[in-house]
């Protein structure tokens, strides 16, 4: 009978633990702050459709080299996407349908009111990588934590 009793305040004692593990693992995680990547500077600097090409041309090396990198893309916006909290700039590959995009969060994306498709930005974020979709059969490369750097035609 006391055995039975100490296996059970262990068991119980254990559990607790794990417990409180995982919930300070969990408000550790998504507490998590990011450096603001206005304020950080770019690792690379590449033309958007460049930066396509190079996950195009070989996906495993180029995730290797740009994730998590903050990266400035410049180029000609292909499509605008809003949602209740993002705003998405699209750049596409015309040729292949391969695509590039990058989501701003608020209340990094109140400057973007002002954007239409067709102008000349210059964008920095944080490259999350890029992926090919066997279905599609088209790569998609993905910047978060995004900032509108400069628009270069009024």
């Amino acid at each position: 009978m006391l055995l039975n009793k100490n296996w059970k305040r262990w068991f119980w004692s254990i559990t607790t633990l794990l417990l409180l593990f995982f919930v300070a693992v969990y408000i550790y995680i998504f507490n998590l702050e990011y450096e603001d990547s206005a304020t950080l500077t770019p690792d690379y600097s590449i033309d958007a459709i460049s930066f396509i090409h190079e996950f195009e041309a070989n996906e495993k090396a180029s995730n290797t080299k740009y994730s998590e990198k903050i990266i400035q893309i410049s180029g000609r916006i292909d499509a605008l996407e809003t949602a209740d909290t993002t705003v998405n700039v699209k750049f596409v590959n015309n040729t292949t349908g391969s695509y590039l995009i990058c989501t701003f969060q608020k209340p990094k994306n109140e400057n973007l009111k002002t954007l239409q498709v067709g102008d000349s930005v210059v964008i920095k974020g944080s490259c999350s990588g890029g992926v090919f979709s066997n279905i599609m059969e088209t790569e998609s490369v993905f910047l978060i934590r995004s900032v509108l750097e400069k628009k270069l035609n009024p």
